[in-house]
């Protein structure tokens, strides 16, 4: 068995050459590959029974891959979503092993065969303007928890930043003069530029007091600085305890990323143009942003509003109108 043949060191040079020397790809999407082939690896090493130092690129058969795809959706209880994005990862090796190695050509094509699975795009989730008011009104303000709390939920809402995005901000990304903004560094380190309320850039120099330029902006119970899955859980249990006041929030599945939501439907009914909304989220494409024209029920009963057609006459006031009457009899 000679090395091309040999999986392992064709992985290595994709997580380290191609990921991050060639592509250099998001930290997430780099997370999510490796993970992709750490869960692939061992599940092929016991199908066939070799370590996985020993397994070879013929193991990783189209055949293969589809029982690994079974596995996640079957044992691991994984989304068609989440098993359509452990597919990309492996097309990905596939079609990396394919350009550099032509006697696997043909093994890549096979792999490149297996088609992502139709998955139902899920509804926009957002939130009308009371259900965002009853989320900030839950932080108790006179402790720093709960400071930190409001302004990490008025950030977001602010700013419509990705759970990610808010935990990776630092004190040097604010700007808190006469004209606030945040920069925001997202999605491939795109970078782009909110502008900030004056309330939340009161709120931001509260909690960023004497802090160096290098440190996070929101910090947990420990001065850890938080990460996503803080954020998210800082959210659902907003979401518990506002949903007490507003029972609307109960029957909806709030996070992050529903703020961002709302934050976009919200602009939008202020009447900021689309092209706008979709620099301040950092979309790459104006497509990504047209969904919350679609989805915003209010400003869709407003244009239904503006062409509604007047009731007709009913029949019983034609029958005072003596020319239509003889007219409808002669028929």
């Amino acid at each position: 068995m000679n090395d091309t043949s040999l999986v392992g060191p064709w992985i290595r040079r994709f997580l380290l050459e191609h990921m991050i020397g060639e592509r250099n790809l998001a930290l997430n999407t780099q997370a999510s590959y490796r993970d992709t082939l750490v869960l692939l690896m061992p599940f092929i090493s016991r199908m066939v029974r070799r370590p996985v130092d020993r397994l070879a690129i013929e193991h990783l058969s189209t055949s293969a891959i589809r029982l690994f795809l079974g596995h996640l959706e079957q044992t691991r209880g994984c989304s068609t979503a989440t098993r359509n994005q452990r597919l990309a990862a492996i097309h990905a090796l596939a079609r990396f092993i394919g350009e550099r190695s032509p006697e696997h050509i043909a093994w890549c094509a096979g792999i490149r065969s297996i088609p992502f699975k139709k998955t139902e795009k899920p509804a926009v989730a957002y939130l009308e303007k009371p259900e965002m008011d009853a989320l900030l009104d839950v932080p108790d303000q006179r402790t720093p928890p709960g400071v930190r709390d409001y302004t990490l939920l008025q950030f977001l809402y602010n700013s419509g930043a990705r759970a990610d995005e808010a935990a990776r901000l630092t004190v040097a990304d604010l700007d808190l003069g006469p004209s606030p903004s945040v920069k925001i560094v997202g999605k491939g380190n795109k970078i782009r530029l909110c502008p900030l309320w004056s309330s939340t850039a009161s709120a931001l120099g509260r909690i960023v007091t004497n802090r160096g330029p290098s440190e996070r902006v929101f910090l947990n119970c420990r001065q850890q600085p938080m990460t996503r899955f803080g954020v998210y859980a800082l959210v659902k249990r907003t979401v518990l305890r506002a949903s007490s006041r507003v029972p609307s929030l109960s029957m909806k599945v709030v996070s992050p990323h529903s703020i961002r939501h709302t934050a976009a439907v919200h602009l939008l009914r202020a009447g900021v143009d689309i092209n706008t909304i979709r620099a301040w989220l950092g979309h790459v494409s104006v497509d990504t942003t047209n969904v919350y024209a679609e989805v915003d029920l209010e400003m869709k009963a407003k244009a239904l509003a503006h062409c509604e057609v007047p009731a007709r006459p009913t029949f019983k006031r034609w029958r005072k109108e003596p020319s239509l009457m003889a007219f409808l009899k002669g028929l």
